[in-house]
């Protein structure tokens, strides 16, 4: 059925594999399933997790992939299967939302209307039909409406998320329950939707289940509809587990013409004919009007208490949840399963080895372990708080940042903050204040801006911070709206202070030094050596940084002092050019893309940056890592610590540079980020996804050049000239019409987060970026 090209492409994923799962010592033993009425043992699990968990079996929570790896390829296409089985867990059931042919054959594809998710509409033009589906009509094409050979023939599949790469559509046909079952997945789950629908044009799912199937073949049996599950509980055999699907709370229950929410009331009636219930994961935890998560309910207890498992459904990595997870998919997981009295008993995903890494991975792990990479933040827990406000700076260090930085810029007066740009626009309410300052400087970036040493620090102080996402713009994807201006803007003195205090280290990073010399007459690099003295960090470590090498040469002779330099995107480094780079520093600061190209949202090679340069004695730190999707390539699926698993555990970097400390620090202080443990989540081939994909679009871009030691040196700093005096003006008036704060001698604070734009867009606009 599959020719020669989808057996190399089957072969070639299974070297995709993120998850190692080694079992040690013999199998659980196996026990029965079981509908309604009395609670059975569940059906076997095969992954040997030498511990008792608290759920209503005792095994982890069961992971349960939707149709296989949707998250990338169609539902239930025949590389979605795969994939799912050969990367995450073994103990794992694979999910079919079963509909029928008009000859009764069964089909795995959630939508009832076949037009959300094949190519039907090319293959079987003009022929749409409208049926009344729970009270609504539905137009589209069904595949009752047809004979399984006429779809197998001209029918392909697609995926029905918008937003998701479109690259694998149209290579698969619809996929046969029968053929999922031949994959041989450790357990088997058939999800009814529509028995009433079907039968009443004639068509009988319980029939097709017991004659054609065998109840033997499933281990989980669910249905949104009452009657149906009632009808099998007298027919299924103790390995087969009846499960009771909701669906929205306003719904209407098709046999007992009732709302899902009032059913939910009456676990213990459930109970009667179920032994589960499969709900949306709103029903365990809520969210407010804002995103933010509510109050959980008690429904995981309510329910354990009636002997009736919960498994929470619509999980994916890349479709945005509450504002509570910061774009990070493993922390909605781990927020179902970190409480041992409401965990739940399992999961229905598009990403189900995102949801094996959290389960074996992530729980628990111990946030004092240390580790080899160390774990740099950008702007402090930006995309948390406004960056470098004194809140993103304290999150940084809760969330378990080794270093903390702050990128210096210079007001006029001389005081130097912390901010990642000195336009102001950006990160600070400086639009609305000082439009009339906003001018143009080639020589710093080519959009017009109100620059920080165009204004005083008494001044800057009145701004208030801007929370930044470099992705809301085209993808409509807000960092945290609840905290967009909170925080305080931070000098260098008070940055340095606070660190003092903490167990971090510092990175001080200084650009633009030469405009600031020669235009501003402002000497930054004289700032930070002083501040830096006063502020006695003898026990601490210390970065400087910069993509000046003349800077550097400044500190030279700084003992305890590390030097960092930066570079824009490169393809690769000679011998030649990693011994220059060791004359000024100790360390390197690539991009993402410096280390592993990327071409088409997908990787293609590992370049030879962190050998040439480690051959050198040159530590090198890869930036900006962050937990946003349309971020991440491919290979990743959208799963930022399968990225970070990749530039620690392959590219061996000495240290990764993050908007979101806490995402690092979870991955690299957990059991599973030692290659050699039990259970490993590693990293992804560079290259491997790109190999495979159907067709080869052009590329985005040029690839990026390779260092050359011209990019390496610079000329000496250029002398600072006098210091301009400063107008004498009033007190500059704050944002409400208060009198400013004068600047502190320790010098204060200052801001760094952007402009409020447009609010979510739809996402299936969304562009992938690096």
């Amino acid at each position: 059925m599959f020719g020669g090209k989808m057996i190399r492409f089957l072969v070639l994923f299974s070297l995709l594999v993120q998850v190692t799962w080694a079992q040690k010592g013999g199998q659980p033993a196996v026990g029965g399933g079981g509908g309604g009425g009395q609670q059975n043992a569940p059906p076997p699990r095969p992954l040997a997790l030498m511990k008792k968990w608290p759920t209503l079996s005792g095994y982890p929570p069961l992971v349960i992939a939707r149709g296989g790896f949707t998250g990338l390829f169609p539902e239930s296409s025949v590389t979605a299967i795969d994939m799912a089985l050969s990367s995450a867990a073994s103990d794992l059931a694979v999910l079919c939302n079963l509909q029928l042919t008009k000859d009764s054959v069964g089909l795995c594809v959630t939508s009832l209307n076949l037009e959300n998710t094949t190519n039907i509409e090319d293959s079987f033009p003009n022929a749409s039909k409208t049926y009344k589906i729970n009270g609504e009509d539905v137009k589209g094409y069904f595949a009752m409406d047809y004979s399984f050979k006429a779809l197998r023939d001209k029918v392909t599949i697609v995926q029905n998320i918008l937003s998701r790469p479109d690259v694998f559509d149209n290579t698969c046909p619809l996929g046969s329950v029968e053929e999922v079952l031949h994959s041989r997945p450790p357990l088997f789950w058939l999800n009814v939707q529509y028995d009433s629908f079907y039968n009443e044009h004639k068509l009988n799912m319980s029939d097709y289940i017991e004659n054609t199937i065998g109840f033997q073949s499933i281990q989980y049996l669910s249905c949104t509809e009452i009657g149906f599950l009632k009808k099998m509980a007298k027919k299924v055999t103790n390995d087969t587990r009846l499960i009771f699907t909701f669906l929205g709370p306003d719904a209407i229950e098709p046999t007992e013409k009732k709302k899902y929410s009032d059913i939910l009331k009456d676990l213990k009636a459930v109970r009667a004919f179920a032994s589960g219930i499969l709900v949306p994961k709103e029903y365990i935890w809520p969210l407010n009007a804002n995103g933010y998560l509510a109050q959980r309910t008690t429904l995981v207890a309510d329910a354990h208490k009636f002997d009736l498992e919960v498994f929470a459904a619509a999980f994916a990595n890349d479709i945005p949840g509450s504002y509570n997870y910061s774009y990070d998919p493993v922390a909605e997981y781990l927020q179902f399963i970190n409480d041992p009295n409401n965990m739940v008993d399992g999961f229905v995903t598009d990403f189900s080895q995102t949801a094996a890494n959290a389960i074996a991975c992530l729980a628990g792990n111990d946030t004092d372990k240390k580790v080899n990479a160390l774990i740099i933040t950008h702007n402090g827990a930006s995309g948390t708080y406004p960056g470098c406000t004194d809140l993103a700076y304290e999150q940084a260090v809760k969330d378990g940042a080794d270093i903390i930085d702050c990128s210096v810029q210079m007001s006029k007066d001389g005081v130097a903050f912390c901010l990642d740009s000195p336009d102001l626009a950006r990160d600070t309410t400086a639009m609305s204040t000082f439009l009339t300052r906003a001018v143009s400087i080639p020589e710093i970036q080519k959009e017009k801006g109100i620059f920080s040493f165009d204004l005083t620090w008494t001044e800057i102080q009145s701004l208030k911070p801007k929370m930044y996402s470099p992705f809301e713009q085209n993808s409509g994807l807000e960092r945290n709206p609840e905290a967009k201006n909170k925080g305080k803007l931070i000098s260098l003195g008070d940055f340095l202070g606070f660190a003092k205090t903490k167990p971090v280290g510092v990175l001080i990073n200084i650009e633009n030094a030469r405009y600031l010399a020669s235009k501003m007459h402002l000497d930054v690099v004289d700032a930070v050596t002083k501040t830096l003295k006063n502020a006695s960090l003898e026990k601490k470590q210390v970065m400087i940084q910069s993509d000046d090498s003349a800077v550097l040469s400044k500190f030279k002779g700084e003992s305890g002092y590390k030097r960092l330099l930066r570079f824009e995107e490169i393809s690769g480094v000679s011998k030649q050019a990693a011994e220059e780079v060791k004359k000024y520093a100790d360390g390197a600061v690539l991009s993402r893309r410096s280390l592993i190209d990327i071409d088409f949202d997908c990787t293609t090679k590992q370049t030879n940056a962190v050998k040439a340069l480690h051959d050198c004695n040159v530590s090198v730190y890869v930036y900006v890592m962050r937990n946003e999707f349309v971020h991440i390539p491919l290979d990743y699926y959208a799963d930022p610590t399968i990225e970070i698993a990749t530039y620690v555990i392959d590219v061996e970097v000495d240290g990764i540079i993050t908007e979101f400390p806490k995402t690092a620090s979870r991955y690299l202080r957990s059991p599973c980020a030692n290659i050699h443990a039990v259970y490993t989540i590693l990293a992804s081939p560079p290259g491997e996804l790109l190999k495979i994909l159907p067709k080869r679009l052009p590329s985005k871009d040029f690839p990026p050049p390779p260092l050359e030691i011209k990019d390496i040196v610079d000329p000496p700093l250029p002398p600072v000239g006098a210091v301009p005096v400063l107008d004498s003006k009033p007190p500059p008036q704050g944002p409400h019409g208060a009198q400013a704060p004068a600047p502190s001698s320790g010098m204060a604070v200052a801001a760094n987060f952007g402009f409020s734009l447009a609010a979510f867009m739809a996402l299936g606009l969304l562009s992938m970026g690096h």
